[in-house]
């Protein structure tokens, strides 16, 4: 991403577009959080319909919790997996789609009442007030592909589409990243004109971060990480005995749990020592102290975030421990943006 250049309105003044940015990209990493939990806790599919502005309203009295539940009874997931389901049951896992719902609603206003002031205040404009345009679009179209991917469960069967929950994902992951790296272009972050090769290095570590973060969403979506749940061994063979073992390739290198999982470890593997050595290779250039700094902060998150893969994946998915391991996945991002940006120059 290249730095935004626009006509210099007084210091505050960004600062205050930056702070609101801050805000809404933390925003934007809870709401990864909340989802997370909602697909562990199986709570995604209890709302069974798309009410953008009165679906932020939530159950009032008794009557209205009986016709949510009974619109829920009509569901796949209820008739083939949860039919023996009470009301106090089904208000628990519809408490936490709501609220990924209903913060998904606050991140919307969070963003588009500031972004109109700060337009009508011409404190934005330019290249940056077109970013931040997108940036809103951007936001809707994930809240569309969030509904797009809770219909694939109402159908036929009792699960989102994989793949549909993957391009979810993506897209918030986007979103957090532009509002980041924006963030931090207005706030005027110190950076380093580092060498091309480590700019480049730093850029295809973001990447591959991303990559493997993506390919725990279809982890997620195939449960893929209740089955092999040994390390570093898959029952006692460096790959499934599974591996590829349908046809064609190509989908069963995304519809193969055995397949999935496989290559997600691989992925998370190639990324913790890609990090390593791309750390050592900046400490070596003797960086400035806030490359240093993000450098190993960089390290410290990547240690720790493969040993709560590990723990995850050993422990057969415990709700708490995963959704930590999905944190430090948002964390190892964040991280690899933020050494990525101090080395721009």
């Amino acid at each position: 991403m290249r730095a935004i250049h626009v006509p210099p309105p007084v210091h505050d003044a960004r600062r205050a577009v930056a702070a609101w940015l801050f805000a809404c990209a933390a925003m934007v990493f809870a709401m990864v959080l909340i989802g997370g939990i909602t697909r562990l806790t199986e709570s995604g599919l209890s709302i069974v319909e798309w009410q953008p502005l009165i679906g932020a309203i939530p159950p009032l009295n008794e009557a209205d919790w009986q016709a949510l539940f009974r619109k829920y009874q009509s569901s796949p997931q209820f008739k083939q997996v949860n039919r023996a389901m009470s009301l106090g049951e089904f208000k628990t896992i519809f408490w936490w789609e709501y609220l990924h719902r209903l913060w998904g609603r606050l991140i919307g206003v969070v963003f588009l009442a500031p972004f109109l002031w700060f337009l009508f205040r011409r404190t934005i404009r330019g290249a940056l007030a077109w970013r931040l345009g997108f940036i809103f679009v951007l936001g809707a179209a994930q809240g569309a592909m969030g509904w797009y991917m809770v219909q694939s469960g109402l159908v036929d069967r009792p699960e989102v589409s994989q793949y549909r929950l993957t391009a979810h994902f993506g897209l918030a992951l986007l979103l957090y990243a532009l509002l980041l790296w924006t963030a931090l272009d207005l706030r005027g972050a110190t950076g380093w004109r580092a060498a091309a090769g480590l700019r480049r290095g730093a850029s295809a570590l973001l990447v591959l971060v991303a990559i493997t973060m993506l390919a725990g969403g279809f982890v997620a979506g195939l449960d893929a990480g209740l089955i092999y749940n040994t390390f570093p061994l898959m029952e006692g063979r460096v790959a499934p005995p599974d591996y590829l073992a349908t046809a064609p390739w190509w989908r069963d290198v995304f519809e193969n749990r055995a397949t999935v999982q496989f290559h997600h470890r691989v992925l998370a593997l190639s990324s913790f020592f890609a990090v390593a050595i791309f750390v050592w290779r900046v400490l070596r250039a003797s960086p400035p102290v806030f490359v240093r700094r993000a450098s190993v902060a960089l390290a410290h998150i990547a240690v720790l975030q493969v040993g709560l893969g590990i723990a995850t994946l050993l422990l057969v998915v415990p709700v708490p421990l995963a959704a930590l391991h999905q944190a430090g996945a948002m964390a190892l991002f964040t991280a690899a943006l933020w050494l990525r940006f101090a080395l721009r120059g």
